[in-house]
């Protein structure tokens, strides 16, 4: 059951038209698990000055012989609030993180060919800053072979005509 919760999850999130719910959704959750953990601590900070209250009165009708020393654990509500309040606080956060990329960089290529810019737009719809693009642009782009021979009959035929000279005479 919490396997094909997870995958739901996982599922909703890679859903680009969901993105900006999503992250409605993981701020929200985020927001009450931070809710029930402040409770879980007011709860904890109650039962502490509760706890010593109490024993500061009982100590002050003891007998001064007589020592009450009495070390008082949390109630088990209010551990299980503040693990409970943890685990919804992760649980938003990882809601709210961005789709991880691939660590290969075939597959990175890949999907920046097949999909582009709208692969890499985050929740608010702007391309994410490290988007550079097509990856193999300098290979695709690169310039045919240079003809040697024409650049040097090029050249001979430039000095012939006074390229040469006509720029060291006016310097």
């Amino acid at each position: 059951m919490i396997n094909t919760f997870f995958t739901a999850v996982d599922t909703f999130s890679h859903r680009h038209s969901n993105s900006v719910r999503m992250t409605w959704i993981s701020k929200s959750v985020t927001g009450l698990g931070l809710l029930f953990l402040t409770h879980a601590c007011y709860s904890a900070h109650e039962h502490s000055a509760l706890h010593s209250t109490s024993t500061a009165s009982l100590s002050s009708m003891a007998s001064h012989t007589a020592v009450a020393s009495t070390v008082a654990s949390l109630p088990i509500d209010i551990s299980i609030e503040t693990v409970v309040a943890v685990f919804v606080i992760c649980l938003g956060l990882v809601l709210g993180t961005p789709e991880l990329r691939p660590i290969q960089w075939r597959v990175w290529a890949g999907k920046i060919e097949r999909e582009g810019e709208k692969g890499f737009t985050n929740s608010d719809g702007n391309v994410d800053k490290d988007y550079v693009g097509n990856p193999f642009r300098m290979l695709e782009s690169r310039p045919g072979f240079i003809d040697i021979r024409k650049q040097r009959k090029e050249f001979a035929e430039w000095v012939r005509e006074g390229g040469g000279t006509a720029g060291a005479s006016k310097s």
